[in-house]
């Protein structure tokens, strides 16, 4: 029998909004300021939200249980397969030692701090997000340059903020594909909005960081590296993420990037190489090559394999060969089409489709699981007993993350069946024809509460969706929006600062890069706000 979705249980749609909101406040409050474990604040966050989807707007408890592990199981499949198979492919890099001599690859092509940075922390920083995501490139590009001298509050505080421009494609498209799939839109043409709006802060962000280190005045030294840096990035983010897919920007804007800018400098170098004025001796800084071409290109194949590979599980003529293989797909046991939606949120009654996709095959995920066990004939002593050992250890290693991937989609597929989101979604439009404006502001919230542009897509994915259809605007400009927005509330998120400080080793000076990294999300925020405002009525022409 199925049940109707109410969406002002409470008598309004601002009171309802207000406790619909009851589960975001407590994840706000158990990971801001109780700092709790990630886990755990999903855990009460979402059985909070299931007691009040039951309690306060009615939904039948085994609809309300049923719709959060059909939410779980997505956040098992196909998201927490493409991450485990992403850092996999990083773990094994490690293990068999490769990683050092990407590292040595990348540090000894300048000595000049402004340029390290633009190289680490922004470009091989956003390979990393490409390809793991999920915090994996802060850990690696913080510890990085610390290990190259930098000062580490400097070193923590430019890995977040260089990690923003690249986080909306974060590990092979995530939060796009999260954000098609909670709000039934068009995942390309989320997509390629994405890829309208982030460029804008791409080609600025190299610049932002070097001001950022040493001023204006300095940065003018290394201007046109500057520039060679940004419009690489800039200009390869938009091309990928409009006539690609959500999958591959990051990875190919960083090569594009790394490979534009290191040429570059193979015939340009700054007048005057600057460092921290309380670094060591220049004797003690210098980085000398230590590998030869070919052990440089061994050690980044395993990472081209991975781009080719995502590059052809892009295709969709390429994946419905797969499905032709194998895919399974079939109604979700108790759910499917039991929930319907009403007016307002849509024009007639409607039920509330839910399939599950066992696309095995055409997954992302299995793309970079082939790639891994392809890359593994050309590590060296490293063999296949090695690589499915460390496979189960990455598994281990991320116990607890994918125990949080899981729940916080669970939260985000019960608050969207029972109809708590739309709740939501419609007291906002109180806002009017300002909402554009706020969308980022919803996305940067998100990503703060939940360090995460994953989560906050797939908790704010369907609010703004709403919103936007009740305002006239088109929904997958703020549901693109939520994600660009949220990319500027990583730099500030407690997960990304704690993992900022224990690469960096300023465990206990959390407040000190929350200080430092706040102002610069704010601004980069004010940023995409104001242009979302823009795209949504002045200039629209700017959308696909």
């Amino acid at each position: 029998m199925s049940w109707v979705q109410q969406y002002q249980p409470l008598g309004s749609y601002g009171l309802s909004a207000l406790v619909a909101g009851i589960p975001l406040y407590m994840l706000f409050y158990m990971l801001a300021v109780k700092r709790m474990a990630g886990h755990k604040a999903a855990f009460a966050a979402t059985l909070t939200a299931v007691i009040l989807a039951i309690a306060a707007w009615g939904m039948p408890v085994g609809l309300a249980i049923d719709a959060t592990i059909y939410g779980a199981a997505f956040g098992l499949f196909p998201i927490v397969w493409i991450v485990v198979t992403a850092i996999w492919v990083y773990n094994m890099t490690v293990e068999s030692g490769e990683f050092n001599i990407i590292k040595n690859s990348l540090a000894q092509i300048t000595d000049d701090r402004r340029l390290q940075a633009i190289f680490i922390a922004f470009a091989f920083g956003s390979f990393i997000e490409g390809t793991a995501g999920f915090g994996t490139p802060v850990a690696i590009t913080a510890a990085m340059l610390v290990g190259l001298g930098f000062n580490p509050l400097y070193a923590a505080g430019i890995c977040l903020i260089a990690n923003t421009a690249p986080v909306a494609f974060g590990a092979i498209g995530i939060p796009i594909v999260v954000a098609a799939k909670v709000t039934d839109l068009d995942m390309m043409k989320i997509s390629a909005i994405c890829g309208r709006q982030l460029p804008f802060l791409s080609i600025i962000v190299p610049l932002w960081l070097s001001v950022t280190m040493c001023g204006f005045k300095r940065t003018m030294e290394v201007l046109p590296a500057v520039i060679i840096a940004g419009v690489c990035f800039a200009g390869s983010q938009f091309l990928v993420s409009n006539y690609v897919g959500p999958y591959l920007p990051d990875i190919i804007s960083a090569i594009v990037t790394i490979l534009g800018l290191g040429l570059f400098l193979k015939v340009w170098k700054p007048k005057q190489t600057w460092h921290f004025p309380d670094e060591a001796p220049a004797a003690q800084r210098t980085v000398e090559a230590q590998f030869s071409g070919g052990e440089i290109f061994r050690a980044w194949l395993p990472y081209i394999i991975l781009a080719i590979m995502v590059f052809f599980w892009g295709i969709d003529s390429f994946k419905a060969i797969l499905d032709k293989i194998f895919i399974m797909k079939f109604e979700w046991p108790g759910l499917h089409n039991l929930v319907v939606k009403t007016a307002p949120i849509v024009a007639k009654d409607a039920p509330y489709p839910a399939v599950f996709n066992v696309n095995l095959l055409s997954t992302p995920g299995t793309a970079i699981l082939f790639a891994g066990l392809l890359s593994i004939i050309f590590m060296p002593g490293y063999g296949f007993g090695k690589g499915i050992a460390c496979l189960f250890r990455t598994i281990k290693q991320l116990k607890w993350p994918i125990c949080t991937i899981a729940m916080i989609l669970g939260l985000a597929y019960i608050m969207n069946y029972s109809g708590m989101s739309s709740s939501m979604g419609l007291a906002f439009t109180a806002t009017g024809a300002l909402f554009p404006f706020f969308s980022p502001i919803l996305g940067w919230l998100g990503v703060f509460l939940t360090g995460s542009d994953t989560s906050s897509n797939a908790l704010f994915g369907s609010l703004q969706k709403t919103t936007a259809q009740q305002i006239g605007v088109d929904p997958h400009l703020t549901v693109a929006a939520n994600s660009s927005g949220g990319v500027t509330g990583k730099m500030i998120s407690p997960q990304s600062i704690s993992v900022a400080t224990a690469a960096s080793n300023m465990v206990g000076k959390e407040g000190d890069i929350f200080r430092f990294t706040l102002p610069h999300s704010l601004a980069m925020l004010g940023v995409v706000a104001v242009l979302t405002l823009l795209q949504a009525y002045a200039l629209k022409w700017m959308l696909p």
